[in-house]
């Protein structure tokens, strides 16, 4: 075993990582009216950092990015910045 975390049973473990890219805060009645094609703006701008969580944990952040190639169009995450797990970002 080249890894150490090989010999880990839970490094196998999948695990799902949310990632944040803003949140809204509309009135109730303003979220009543929308409809298909109604736009609803976030707290963040297009160049803004996105967060990921696992859980409620922030782990990191980064920058969306469309993938090249075979994959072309799909969405990634290119990370600028990682918490230490033991004390956060």
């Amino acid at each position: 075993m080249d890894n150490p975390t090989d010999a880990n049973p839970f490094a196998q473990v999948p695990i799902e990582i949310m990632i944040s890219v803003g949140k809204a805060r509309p009135l109730v009645r303003d979220l009543l009216k929308l409809g298909q094609d109604a736009v609803l703006p976030l707290d963040r701008r297009v160049e803004d950092p996105v967060e990921l969580y696992i859980g409620d944990r922030l782990i990191a952040r980064g920058e969306l990015q469309e993938l090249e190639g075979e994959q072309a169009g799909q969405l990634a995450v290119r990370l600028i910045e990682v918490a230490n797990l033991r004390g956060g970002l």
